[in-house]
């Protein structure tokens, strides 16, 4: 149960990961939750790893998280005659309401949206900002451009608008029909694509209200305006550098990452750091020593979860790059700079009592160096506060939950128990010492510091810190 490390990981499934087999052997090298990509595969697919998921929870009797990323509206030119061109810097090139197969001079764009968004000395980005155009002329249907950087075209390649916010909402027609189908399913979170404005997060959480948690995925230049009031209306937020990198320079992203990761940090909300962190890996066992700084960078900012995309989906060793990414978060974690990175963006506790509970914990813990900080919660709130504390103790979670189990598979050093939840006083210390010896977070004598909140079963309710010793007996949970 207990995790050597705090920082969690996310493995992407896909071909590669497919069967039950593989889904156990990346659990067991690390991987604490498990994202659909709702861009590939039908319903039937995704439910039958959301099936094989559960099982190796069974096997495993480890809480496992799953999170849903939905595709967002994705933006495309048309085809072409010939299915692909070439196109020179310095030419003129067209972009047009007309279904006609397109030529080097001009080629369908289905999005009235991008017309009434764009203006002169916009840029517009195509093939993954492979080609970069620059608009001269915006008519109602036809928008006029020269090629800055010119190279190969071909047939339905992406399209991106990186200095406009497009009228577009975060949820197509698609995307609903996926939520409601994998919130039917009952997965832990939904990733909401391409968010550009809080409204985007609104729109989202009516739709799924208590059914999961809510990820926004910022790789917009347009959401890092309104980047506090998104990350406020989210339960956790990811640095999706992939769109981002796009859209933005190269060389911003660093900076961009850091600020996200900061804002959340203070806000008291996960973050994830995603996209190509061992990208080598795909088609290599091992990955470039760059990669392993990036990763470690994560981990260094004081991220809750490190994502691997294609190197789980679809790469040729998805269990050893799991495995990498547990290894260098475990280094990281050991150094003691990594504290020091800590502890500069501590969360600022609120004025209530159970942030007091919350930062008391952690300081007693440290001074009479107890083993195990554990939190009983219900819906979550308490564990989460805890973790935002990144005590230097592990924090070991009981709840009656499952759901909430599942969900704080995510956030940073929570290592989850479902267990029944305690009925009085006593039954809170038994329960919480015999599960520290079950789970080999404490032995014998040792000291563990309890939070919790009563009355029992009160959500959002921790007015408890209890100091216990460890006893050679105590009755199960």
């Amino acid at each position: 149960m207990h995790r050597q490390r705090c920082t969690r990981i996310i493995a992407t499934l896909g071909p590669a990961s497919s069967s039950v087999d593989i889904i156990r052997k990346l659990s067991d090298a690390g991987a604490d939750v498990f994202r659909l990509n709702m861009s590939h595969g039908d319903h039937k697919s995704i439910a039958a790893l959301h099936a094989m998921i559960r099982e190796v929870e069974v096997q495993t009797g480890r809480p496992i998280g799953i999170l849903a990323d939905l595709q967002g509206p994705k933006l495309r030119i048309g085809k072409f005659q010939n299915d692909r061109i070439t196109l020179a810097a310095g030419q003129k090139f067209i972009l047009d309401m007309d279904k006609a197969p397109g030529s080097d001079k001009r080629v369908e764009l289905p999005h009235p949206e991008i017309f009434e968004a764009v203006e002169k000395g916009t840029e517009l980005l195509l093939d993954d900002g492979k080609i970069r155009l620059h608009i001269e002329q915006v008519e109602k249907d036809k928008i006029h451009t020269k090629v800055v950087v010119g190279g190969e075209l071909s047939n339905r390649k992406g399209v991106n608008v990186p200095n406009a916010i497009l009228p577009l909402a975060a949820l197509t027609e698609k995307d609903r029909n996926d939520l409601d189908f994998v919130l039917n399913l009952g997965v832990d979170w939904v990733g909401l694509s391409f968010v550009q404005r809080p409204e985007d997060m609104r729109e989202a959480r009516e739709i799924i209200g208590e059914r999961a948690w809510l990820l926004a995925k910022l790789e917009k230049p347009s959401a890092l305006y309104a980047l506090d009031e998104i990350i406020a209306l989210s339960d956790a937020v990811m640095v999706a550098r992939g769109d981002m990198g796009v859209e933005l320079p190269m060389e911003e992203v660093p900076g961009k990452q850091k600020k996200i990761i900061r804002h959340a940090r203070r806000a008291g909300k996960s973050v994830v750091v995603a996209t190509q962190m061992l990208e080598t890996m795909v088609h290599s066992p091992v990955p470039t020593r760059a990669e392993v700084s990036d990763v470690a960078n994560a981990v260094f900012d004081g991220a809750d979860a490190i994502m691997l995309s294609a190197e789980s989906a679809t790469g040729a060793y998805p269990v050893e790059a799991v495995s990498v990414m547990d290894r260098i978060a475990r280094k990281v974690e050991s150094e003691p700079s990594y504290r020091k990175a800590l502890n500069r963006d501590k969360t600022p506790p609120e004025a209530t009592s159970a942030d007091a509970i919350s930062a008391a914990a952690n300081q007693v813990a440290a001074t009479i160096r107890a083993k195990t900080i554990v939190t009983y919660t219900g819906s979550g709130s308490t564990a989460l506060r805890a973790s935002r504390e990144r005590p230097e103790t592990p924090l070991l979670v009981l709840t009656p939950n499952l759901s909430t189990a599942r969900r704080l598979c995510l956030c940073w050093g929570l290592n989850c128990v479902h267990t029944a939840d305690a009925v009085n006083f006593q039954d809170m210390i038994d329960k919480a010492c015999h599960m520290c010896l079950t789970h080999n977070f404490a032995r014998v004598n040792d000291h563990i510091v309890i939070m919790a909140g009563m009355p029992f079963g009160t959500p959002g309710k921790t007015n408890v810190l209890r100091i216990a010793r460890v006893q050679s007996y105590h009755k199960k949970g």
